[in-house]
């Protein structure tokens, strides 16, 4: 038995959960979410707490017990405040702007990439830093991930986009290897 699967999912005054044929509606001031349960786990609702069982102790229910249970408090969080993740850039001349809901990024290719958000997100760009932000964790964290391919952060010189806090590892160029070998 999942450990976080056991854990109840506090539900906050301004969130509605709804459960009905094993699909779960979370309504709350930022948007709506809603996820299919899957077959042996089942979701019961008691006040403001959620509960999250597994039925069938199956091997492949224990494996989606904690996973339904952290989807659940994923959706309950971003209804109510939202998810975001930082990008930042380094490297000369490189820059981001917004215009509408595009992302514009001039990163050293011959031509700036335009990139085009899903429904649900969102780009802002503040004092140097890509801010992405919707209230589906699993879809920010998609979008944050392909802008970062735009560019990944090289180890060389560490130019590139990275998340805040992301450690780039610096490798030796080649004048620091011929001066060893003499």
């Amino acid at each position: 038995m999942s450990r976080i699967g056991r854990e109840p999912v506090h539900i906050p005054e301004s969130v509605t959960i709804d459960v009905a044929d094993n699909i779960v509606s979370v309504k709350g001031v930022k948007g709506t979410l809603e996820f299919c349960i899957p077959h042996g786990i089942v979701v019961e609702k008691e006040a403001h707490v959620l509960m999250v069982k597994n039925v069938s102790k199956s091997r492949k229910t224990d494996a989606l017990h904690g996973l339904t249970r952290a989807i659940v408090q994923n959706m309950v969080t971003g209804v109510s405040k939202g998810w975001e993740k930082a990008l930042e850039m380094s490297g000369v001349g490189f820059r981001a702007t917004t215009t509408g809901r595009d992302l514009t990024l001039t990163v050293g290719y011959s031509h700036p990439v335009v990139i085009t958000p899903p429904d649900g997100i969102e780009f802002a760009v503040r004092e140097g830093k890509i801010i992405v932000s919707g209230i589906d964790r699993q879809a920010v964290g998609q979008v944050a991930a392909n802008v970062r391919v735009v560019r990944k952060p090289e180890p060389y010189k560490g130019k590139g986009i990275k998340y805040v806090g992301e450690y780039v590892r610096r490798k030796a160029g080649k004048t620091a290897k011929a001066v060893g070998a003499g």
